[in-house]
C-alpha cells in the first residue's frame, strides 16, 4: 500500500498524507508524550549510543526510562533489539511504543529522531522537552535533495521545541532545553533556535595543540559542559568535567563526545555529576557499536554500524590505538537511492587503512547489489588494493564473513561494518531477509574452531 501511494500521489499530497497519519496516530494513542519527559536525539553519527547513555544516566538517578533507537528499544525494564530496520518507526508504531512506555510507568522517553523520520512527519504529535544535536556530516543527500535540506530536516526538531505545550512536572513548569555539540561546525545553526535553556558540550583539545569548541560559547547564552584532561586508549577513555572524573569502557574521542551529550542532558534534568559518572562507567556496550565477538579465537572480531565516511574515519581512529596484526575489513554500501557518492569513498578509506578488504552485500533494496559492490571496489582499487590479492568481492554476506574469519591469523583484527545489530538485510521488492552480523560471526568462529580441532 505504501509503495503504491508513493508511486501515484504528488509530493504535496504525499506529505499531507504523512502529516495526517502522524496527527491521527497521536490522537488514537491519547498523546502519550504528554505524560513523560521526552528527549529527542538527532545528528548523523552517535545517536543510538547517546540515547543509551542518557537512559543509563536517568535510570541511575531513579527514573523509569523508555527509548527507541536504530539498535534497540526499551520499555521500562524490558529491552530488545530493533528488528524493524527503521530508526523511527511508522507513526502508529511509534505512538504505540510511546503509549506502552507511559503505561509501564516511564517518566522519561528518549527518541532517536532521524532526518528521514522528520521528513515524513513521524516526529509530529510528540511533544519534545529536550532536543539534542550530536554532529552533522553528509548523509541521505539524494533523499533530501541537498545537504542544506538535510540540515534543515534535523533543525525541525529544534524549531518545534518551544511550539509544544510546556509540561508540569512535580508542580513546576518544565523548561524546553536544547543540547548542542559545540565541537561541530553546525552548532551555531542549532543554537539559533529558541529554547528556555541551552547547553553546549565539547572536548577541550587546546592543551594538545588542537582546537576547542567550533564556536565561542560566549556568543550564546548557554551552559557549557567541557571534557578536560581526556586520556584515550583502545580500552576506553578518562576525562574530567567540573572536577568530577569520568571513565568510559567505550573507546574513541567520539564516544567522549557522546558521553558529554548525556552529561549535559543529565545536568539539565538535575542529575548530579557523580551519579552521571557512575552510570557511564557501568555502561559496557551498545548493541552493534564497536561490539567485540569473542568465541575464544586468537584474533579480535569487532562488529560496528559505521555506514558512511565520517563514521569509517572515527572507527579507524579507534583501530589505530589497538594492538593488532593485520586489519581485515568486511563491508558494503547501501542501495535504495542512498548516497551513491559515498560508495567509492568508503572503498578508498578501507583501501588505505585495512590490509585486506572484503566487499560484500549490505542493503541493496531495489538497486543492483553487484553494481554497488563494484562502485565500492573502485575506491579500494584507487587506494592501491588488487582484486584477488588484498581485495575480494564476495556477494554473499555470510560467505564474506566466513572468508574473513578463515583468513585471520593470530593477533589480527577483523572488522565487520555497515549493519551493526540490525536484524535484516533489505532486498528488492521490499523484502527483508532475517540477518544478524554478530550471530553469523559466531557461527563462522565455531566452524573454524571445529575444523581446527579435527
Amino acid at each position: 500500500m505504501k509503495r503504491l501511494l508513493k508511486s501515484v500521489l504528488p509530493a504535496g499530497l504525499l506529505d499531507l498524507y504523512h502529516l495526517v497519519l502522524a496527527r491521527a496516530a497521536a490522537l488514537f494513542y491519547r498523546h502519550p508524550s504528554e505524560e513523560m519527559t521526552v528527549i529527542g536525539v538527532t545528528g548523523t553519527n552517535g545517536k543510538s549510543t547517546v540515547v543509551n547513555m542518557i537512559a543509563a544516566v536517568l535510570e541511575a538517578d531513579g527514573h523509569t526510562v523508555g527509548f527507541i533507537t536504530t539498535a534497540n528499544i526499551r520499555i521500562g525494564d524490558q529491552t530488545y533489539l530493533n528488528d524493524m530496520k527503521m530508526t523511527m518507526p511508522g507513526r502508529f508504531t511509534l505512538q504505540r511504543l510511546l503509549r506502552r512506555m507511559a503505561d509501564a510507568g516511564c517518566t522519561h522517553a528518549i527518541v532517536e529522531t532521524s532526518s528521514e523520520g522528520i521528513k515524513q512527519h513521524r516526529h509530529v504529535g510528540i511533544n519534545y522537552d529536550v532536543a539534542v544535536f550530536t554532529n552533522l556530516t553528509p548523509e541521505h543527500i539524494e533523499s533530501h535533495g541537498s545537504f542544506d535540506a538535510y540540515r534543515q530536516a534535523k533543525g525541525r526538531l529544534f524549531a518545534g521545541l518551544t511550539a509544544g505545550r510546556r509540561k508540569v512536572r512535580d508542580g513546576a513548569i518544565q523548561d524546553k532545553i536544547s543540547v548542542v555539540n559545540l565541537g561541530d561546525g553546525h552548532a551555531g545553526y542549532f543554537l539559533g533556535f529558541p529554547a528556555d535553556r541551552k547547553y553546549g558540550y565539547h572536548m577541550d583539545r587546546t592543551g594538545a595543540g588542537g582546537e576547542g569548541a567550533a564556536i565561542a560559547a560566549g556568543d550564546w547564552p548557554i551552559e557549557e559542559v567541557v571534557a578536560r584532561e581526556a586520556r584515550l586508549t583502545a580500552a576506553g577513555s578518562e576525562f574530567t568535567v567540573r572536577d568530577t572524573g569520568f571513565s568510559l569502557r567505550l573507546p574513541g574521542a567520539f564516544n567522549v563526545e557522546n558521553a558529554l551529550a548525556a552529561v549535559a542532558v543529565g545536568a539539565a534534568l538535575s542529575t548530579e555529576l557523580p551519579v552521571i559518572s557512575r552510570a557511564l562507567a557501568d555502561l559496557e556496550s551498545v548493541p552493534g557499536r564497536l561490539e567485540t565477538v569473542d568465541e575464544g579465537q586468537p584474533f579480535r572480531v569487532v562488529v560496528d554500524y559505521a555506514p558512511e565516511p565520517e563514521s569509517f574515519r572515527r572507527l579507524y581512529d579507534v583501530v589505530s590505538m589497538m594492538e593488532k596484526g593485520r586489519v581485515i575489513h568486511v563491508f558494503g554500501s547501501c542501495g535504495g537511492g542512498r548516497d551513491r557518492a559515498r560508495r567509492p569513498i568508503l572503498g578508498s578509506i578501507a583501501g588505505r587503512l585495512a590490509d585486506i578488504v572484503i566487499i560484500t552485500d549490505e542493503d541493496p533494496y531495489d538497486d543492483d547489489p553487484l553494481e554497488i559492490m563494484r562502485q565500492v571496489a573502485a575506491g579500494a582499487v584507487e587506494a592501491g588494493k588488487r582484486e584477488g590479492q588484498d581485495l575480494h568481492i564476495v556477494p554473499d554476506r555470510g560467505e564474506a564473513i566466513d572468508r574473513a574469519v578463515a583468513l585471520a591469523r593470530e593477533g589480527d583484527l577483523v572488522l565487520i561494518t555497515g549493519k551493526g545489530a540490525e536484524q535484516a538485510i533489505c532486498v528488492a521488492g521490499g523484502r527483508k531477509i532475517p540477518w544478524d552480523d554478530r550471530r553469523r560471526v559466531r557461527r563462522a568462529l565455531r566452524e573454524r574452531s571445529g575444523q581446527q580441532k579435527t
